[in-house]
């Protein structure tokens, strides 16, 4: 099976990723990436392949797969929804010695585990809750989320997925060609954006860009635009800086307020109003 380098899409300085996976199923591919990957099964069943080994996941579960670990969470057939929620940080997101630090020695066994994929027992799914509610608003909260959860992870018992680490190497151009896209649409999102010019870039049709976008990523092009513009409005709304929402949709490359609106809730769960009074709680 060939394995796909997968690059997870994120903005400039952003060393946390919160990703929630609501679909029929996950993304099917057998694939890697850079960032450590913590997983948590809201609802839905399959198979897991993490490195050279096949187990079961089903909701309620936890998984933790470290850098570079080729894995796919292949959904059941008979899965009405599979719901994943997902946090993505690189191994020296903060630092080259960050988790060296004597106040992290109990997450030593835990790093030197994810290389062969881990299973959480009991992890407390209120912790993802919490993630999830943050997201990317309060940058603060979120590291204090992932610290408290990675705490907890240690206390945990833990099993290993893999008999040994996965040590094939790939060549990196796919990754490559998307970070070239993402490089641009994260530089020019408040500007209109064409599924001609970034097929272009990319060398292929739109077509044949499309699927090359949507098997790397699990997510089509414009909804990566799409949440691009709406972490921007975010960031708006956390400053406010006496803008109104009118304004904060132009500037983050919106055409109007009832799509900025519409696609806002679809994403936030709830109106760009409702968020920021949301903020003013924390």
């Amino acid at each position: 099976m060939k394995v796909f380098p997968f690059t997870i899409p994120k903005k400039p300085k952003e060393n946390i990723i919160v990703q929630e996976d609501v679909t029929k199923t996950f993304f099917d591919r057998l694939h890697l990436h850079a960032e450590i990957q913590i997983s948590h099964i809201i609802s839905g069943k399959g198979k897991l392949i993490v490195g050279n080994s096949i187990s079961s996941y089903n909701e309620g579960d936890t998984f933790a797969i470290g850098s570079n670990v080729p894995h796919l969470f292949q959904s059941s057939e008979s899965s009405e929804k599979s719901h994943m929620i997902s946090l993505f940080f690189l191994p020296n997101a903060f630092g080259n010695d960050f988790f060296n630090l004597p106040e992290m020695e109990n997450l030593k066994s835990f790093f030197k585990e994810l290389k062969f994929g881990i299973a959480i027992i009991n992890l407390e799914p209120n912790l993802f809750k919490n993630i999830t509610k943050i997201k990317s608003s309060n940058r603060i909260l979120l590291f204090m989320q992932l610290i408290e959860l990675l705490r907890r992870i240690s206390n945990k018992k833990n099993t290993v997925l893999s008999e040994k680490q996965y040590l094939k190497r790939i060549s990196n151009n796919h990754g490559t060609r998307l970070q070239v896209i993402f490089d641009y649409v994260i530089k020019n999102f408040n500007q209109n954006i064409t599924l001609n010019e970034v097929a272009v870039m990319a060398h292929m049709s739109p077509n044949a860009f499309c699927r090359f976008f949507k098997q790397r990523c699990n997510k089509s092009f414009f909804t990566f635009v799409t949440e691009v513009r709406v972490a921007h409005a975010c960031e708006l709304l956390i400053e406010k800086n006496d803008l109104s929402i009118g304004e904060i949709a132009v500037k983050s490359g919106f055409n109007s307020i009832s799509n900025f609106n519409k696609q806002f809730k679809a994403i936030q769960g709830l109106n760009p109003s409702k968020y920021y009074k949301n903020l003013l709680q924390y």
